[in-house]
């Protein structure tokens, strides 16, 4: 993780030669393409866009409200996608994995929980991009959409920008937090994608029985 940052300070330091606003618009790039390409190191760009808060070379409110609206526009675009062509192409098609009827579920948990799951879903890693168009496919509102991952966003952004601001002297501890983060995190993905793979397949055989 310490190297990632290192490379892309050092990546951002070089456009500097051009001016700032190369730096916001690769900042703004990369906050929307971590969505679209999940294992693209968006977070990485942000603590590095602190860490150039930090040192005075970008301007705090700008460089926040860049990755803001960088991260917004992936998410908003994930939504409409699955909103537009997902949800009647799964009805239409019914899969044993992805039935009508699992769209209906998800649909029930979207209008149940939508707003405590939007809300932390920018804090688990890999989960982002499935929930913006899970939710278009469970065609949930637009504007809570918004509201709730803007919510996300702000806080989450805050957070990484604020502690890199604040180490950004020392990038060891840096890396130490973000090591644990995704040595805790992925495990209990796998765990759960594990889990909810065998309850679909024994629910399967179940209905291949009778």
């Amino acid at each position: 993780m310490s190297e990632s940052i290192a490379h892309i300070n050092q990546y951002l330091d070089y456009l500097f030669v051009y001016g700032p606003f190369w730096v916001y618009l690769v900042l703004f790039t990369a906050c929307f393409i971590e969505n679209i390409f999940p294992p693209f190191p968006g977070d990485s760009f942000i603590f590095a866009a602190g860490g150039l808060v930090a040192i005075a070379r970008l301007h705090p409110i700008v460089t926040y409200l860049v990755v803001i609206s960088g991260g917004m526009c992936s998410v908003m675009v994930l939504y409409y996608l699955g909103r537009k062509y997902g949800h009647d192409y799964f009805v239409r098609k019914n899969f044993k994995y992805f039935s009508a009827a699992d769209i209906a579920g998800v649909e029930a948990k979207l209008e149940k929980y939508g707003a405590a799951i939007l809300i932390f879903s920018r804090f688990v890693v890999g989960f982002r991009s499935a929930l913006a168009i899970g939710a278009g496919i469970g065609r949930y509102q637009s504007i809570r959409m918004f509201v709730y991952s803007l919510i996300s966003y702000l806080v989450f952004a805050g957070l990484l920008m604020y502690i890199a601001y604040k180490l950004v002297e020392n990038v060891e501890v840096i890396d130490y937090y973000f090591t644990t983060y995704n040595r805790v995190v992925w495990p209990l993905l796998g765990a759960a994608l594990i889990v909810y793979i065998w309850h679909r397949y024994r629910k399967f055989r179940k209905t291949r029985v009778k």
